[in-house]
């Protein structure tokens, strides 16, 4: 125990320096933080129906079914999505969206009281009753325009251990302590409830992506990508080393195939390129340094892989929108982050 204190106050102190690779998803979560907030209970008798607006820019919805079920209505046609108890419903584009209980009359209106650490959302319903965790996920919109671009506008999470395959069922028995926790703090009114729901939250959306990708029903975008083992070693070096001079063939002798037959699987898998990828990963990185006035414009095209500064703003204009020296004076100010 005192070799273990010793150990953490030496790295504290700069010491020991040690750091653990990380994968592509955490590499990800640290380029693109997510906050997470829980925002209402909703407990409902049939008939009952909810019509939420659509979230703000940076924001994604989220729905955790505790008990019973839901239609998740299709605002493009055809048919209704059905949720049950155990689904986690992601909504990338925090679209306006509209869940009911499938049975055609007219909703009970709904009421709502504090209670404890959050907002409960109740009607006089007395039909089959629905108990639902309804929330967000908060980035900056230019964090949200990455993740939005690689993940599914809509993820159903279907957590039902029973049906999951071996390989899902510790992930999914790993989700179902988290709702179950979420599910418990949410009804008392414990001290730091309120800070222990968002925190939750926030693990939540990691819990629910590395869940999809573990899926044999892998959702399309990065979650199939990563949920195919021969790409993976070309999705591991490039969040892991960004700045290395990363060609197709180096990726694809990564990956033991052909340059071809990689340019072709991975375009499948995802729906954009390597390069494309690459790039986003790069200017994402590039736009959070330049937060930091004290890392110079030109050290920071070198540490992703642009061999000139000027090929670097060039880049960095095209994909973001703005130069780089403008992108860090606005950075921080809403128009930084509009």
């Amino acid at each position: 125990m005192f070799w273990c204190l010793a150990f953490m106050l030496k790295s504290l102190n700069g010491g020991w320096p040690m750091s653990p690779p990380l994968d592509w998803l955490s590499r990800l979560l640290e380029m693109t933080p997510v906050r997470g907030q829980l925002d209402l209970r909703c407990q409902y008798g049939a008939p009952w129906r909810i019509d939420q607006d659509a979230f703000a820019s940076g924001e994604m919805a989220y729905h955790i079914v505790l008990r019973g079920s839901a239609l998740l209505e299709n605002p493009e046609g055809g048919g209704p999505e059905p949720l049950e108890a155990g689904d986690i419903l992601l909504l990338a584009n925090g679209e306006a969206h509209t869940l009911h209980d499938g049975g055609g009359a007219r909703a009970k209106p709904a009421r709502s009281r504090i209670a404890a650490n959050l907002v409960f959302s109740e009607n006089a319903g007395k039909g089959d009753r629905l108990d639902m965790l309804c929330g967000r996920f908060v980035l900056t919109p230019p964090h949200a325009r990455l993740l939005r671009r690689y993940l599914p506008s809509r993820l159903v999470a279907r957590t039902g251990i029973a049906k999951a395959s071996p390989s899902d069922q510790e992930s999914g028995a790993e989700l179902h302590g988290l709702m179950a926790l979420m599910q418990a703090e949410s009804r008392s009114d414990f001290l730091g409830g309120r800070a222990m729901l968002d925190a939750l939250s926030t693990a939540l959306f990691a819990l629910t992506l590395r869940f999809a990708s573990e899926s044999k029903e892998a959702p399309s975008g990065l979650l199939a990508l990563a949920g195919y083992p021969r790409l993976a070693p070309a999705l591991d070096a490039m969040f892991h080393d960004p700045g290395h001079p990363w060609t197709l063939p180096l990726l694809a002798e990564k990956c033991s195939m052909s340059r071809a037959t990689f340019v072709r699987l991975f375009q499948d898998k995802l729906g954009l390129s390597a390069s494309e990828l690459l790039t986003d990963i790069r200017m994402t990185m590039s736009a959070n340094e330049l937060r930091k006035t004290s890392v110079s414009t030109g050290a920071i095209a070198e540490a992703v892989g642009y061999q000139s500064e000027a090929a670097f703003q060039r880049a960095f204009k095209q994909h973001m929108g703005v130069t780089p020296a403008r992108w860090r004076k606005s950075a921080g100010t809403k128009e930084g982050l509009a």
